[in-house]
């Protein structure tokens, strides 16, 4: 990372609001877009026709009202897939224009994500810059971020990397000063669970890309013997190794837990002491529609 900034963490309210001097970033760009209290929405939950069963989403516009009675300040909203069932660039824009506006009247950011598959990089940027000049009304997402973990598109390691880096750095390019996460496989999982999932991760290559990471921190996915079945735990190690792994031991670092409906009391406590005791800019857990009503309070800080 090339600027490095001291970020204050006030509790308002029960929750938890980062402020600094200036953003701390790789390329300049402001991060606040993905700062404090965080929600995660994908297409199966809010785009008519993706959900199982073939019932309606279980997200709506409306569900934006209650991430704010909720505390949540940002909603990582997948607005872009390659699928077939999608025919633009982006998911239906009316949707997604309604999702946004409502979110910002309700002074929740978004975060804008698509999961890139690298076997056709024009066609991952060519999403990508959908999502940068996206406007609705006058409102623009408040930052984007890849979600880089599919392997099946380009199976040779080297290759995956060689695209990952290509498609990065030209989609630096196109969101221009947009603040740019990425939404990372965790360290753990790729050094000690499972070495040969992506093997050679080009960690430093793209250092000077990103803005912000966001390790998936899944302890649910875990065995309970691996010691890394826990919340606190997992998320501690995965922060400390995100920062060492890019060389920057004071990297803008949003931890991702989960899976939410499979996480204990216990662990959504320990998940977000981790996070604070990293210094994290903020945490959320995947998903929304799984996150019962219970935890919320304690994914505030309480």
């Amino acid at each position: 990372m090339l600027c490095v900034v001291l970020l204050v963490v006030l509790l308002v309210g029960g929750l938890v609001v980062a402020t600094a001097g200036a953003p701390a970033s790789a390329r300049g760009g402001d991060d606040r877009a993905f700062r404090g209290l965080g929600t995660w929405v994908d297409v199966y939950d809010y785009v008519p026709g993706f959900p199982e069963g073939g019932g309606p989403p279980p997200v709506s516009v409306d569900s934006i009202d209650d991430m704010h009675a909720l505390g949540v300040r940002t909603l990582y909203l997948q607005s872009a897939q390659d699928d077939t069932r999608i025919t633009g660039a982006t998911v239906a824009p009316k949707l997604l224009g309604a999702m946004l506006r409502r979110a910002h009247d309700r002074g929740i950011r978004v975060v804008a994500w698509y999961l890139p598959k690298f076997s056709d990089v024009a066609a991952d940027l060519r999403r990508i810059k959908a999502l940068a000049v996206f406007r609705s009304k006058g409102e623009v997402f408040d930052g984007i971020a890849l979600d880089i973990e599919w392997t099946q598109g380009v199976p040779d390691p080297p290759a995956r990397n060689a695209a990952l880096v290509k498609l990065a750095r030209k989609a630096r390019s196109v969101v221009r000063d947009r603040p740019l996460g990425a939404i990372v496989l965790d360290p753990v999982l790729l050094e000690d669970v499972n070495s040969k999932y992506w093997p050679g991760f080009p960690w430093k290559k793209v250092a000077d890309v990103f803005d912000v990471w966001l390790p998936m921190t899944y302890w649910t996915n875990r065995e309970t013997a691996s010691g890394f079945r826990d919340g606190f735990v997992y998320a501690d190690e995965n922060i400390r190794r995100v920062r060492k792994r890019i060389g920057d031991p004071a990297a803008p670092v949003h931890p991702i837990g989960g899976i939410a409906n499979q996480a204990s009391t216990e662990d959504y406590i320990g998940f977000v002491r981790a996070a604070q005791r990293r210094d994290a800019i903020g945490w959320s857990v995947y998903d929304f529609n799984t996150t019962t009503s219970a935890v919320w309070p304690w994914l505030r800080g309480r």
